[in-house]
C-alpha cells in the first residue's frame, strides 16, 4: 500500500496540519506513558498529561472552549481491524513515527453499513506533528511506521466512556459501542466475537 505524507495535498479531506500549538512539553510528557511492544493501550484521560501547558490552547483554540480530555493511544500494530468515527474531530499529536489508516464516512453504505477496506489510505504522521481528523473521516489505532508508537489523542470530554442509556439499536445506532463512538469492523478481527458490526468487507490490510 502507498504510504503518504499528512504534509501531502492528499490527506486534505480527511484533515488538517495544526501549526499553532507548542507540542514540546506534550510530547515530553508522553515519553512517561506505557508503550506496549505487542499490543496496543488507550486511555481516553490521563491526568498528568493534561497538567501540560498545550491543554489550554486545545481546549480554547483548537475546540473553541469546549470541555476536552487528553489521553493517548500507544502500542504495536500492523492491522486495519477496524474503522471509528465521532460526531467531532480528533486531534492527534505523533510523539514518534506513525500511520493512520484513513476512510470517509460517506462511502459506509447507508442501509447495510458495510465498507469496502480498498478505500482505504495511509499516512505518515512525522513525529512531533499535530493533525486534527476530521469528524467524517474513518480511523483507529495507528499502525507503527517502524518501532512501537505513541500517539496523544484529543477529543471531547467523555467521547469513548461507557455508555449509560439505552436506545433502539437498529439503523446507525447498531454501530454505536462508546459515548461518542460509531464503530464498524473487519469480520477477522476480535472486535466482531464481542458484537461489533463486521461490516468491512475486502482485505484486512497488514503494514
Amino acid at each position: 500500500m502507498k504510504i503518504q505524507n499528512v504534509h501531502d495535498e492528499a490527506f486534505r479531506p480527511y484533515g488538517k496540519v495544526i501549526t499553532t500549538v507548542d507540542c514540546t512539553s506534550l510530547c515530553e510528557a508522553m515519553m512517561n506513558t506505557e508503550c506496549p511492544a505487542d499490543h496496543t493501550i488507550y486511555v481516553a484521560s490521563d491526568p498528568e498529561i493534561e497538567k501540560v501547558d498545550s491543554f489550554a490552547a486545545f481546549r480554547d483554540q483548537v475546540y473553541g472552549g469546549m470541555p476536552i480530555q487528553i489521553g493517548y493511544c500507544n502500542g504495536s500494530n500492523h492491522k486495519l481491524n477496524g474503522l471509528e468515527y465521532h460526531r467531532d474531530s480528533e486531534v492527534n499529536v505523533a510523539v514518534n513515527d506513525l500511520i493512520l489508516l484513513l476512510g470517509k464516512e460517506q462511502d459506509i453504505d447507508p442501509e447495510t453499513f458495510a465498507y469496502d477496506s480498498s478505500k482505504i489510505e495511509a499516512f505518515l504522521v512525522p513525529a512531533g506533528t499535530c493533525i486534527e481528523v476530521y469528524a467524517t473521516t474513518l480511523h483507529f489505532a495507528p499502525c507503527n511506521a517502524s518501532e512501537p508508537f505513541r500517539c496523544v489523542v484529543v477529543l471531547p470530554r467523555g467521547t469513548n466512556g461507557k455508555l449509560t442509556t439505552q436506545i433502539p439499536r437498529d439503523g446507525e445506532n447498531r454501530l454505536l459501542a462508546a459515548v461518542n463512538k460509531w464503530l464498524i469492523v473487519h469480520p477477522e478481527s476480535k472486535m466482531a466475537d464481542f458484537g461489533a458490526m463486521a461490516s468491512i468487507t475486502g482485505e484486512n490490510i497488514t503494514l
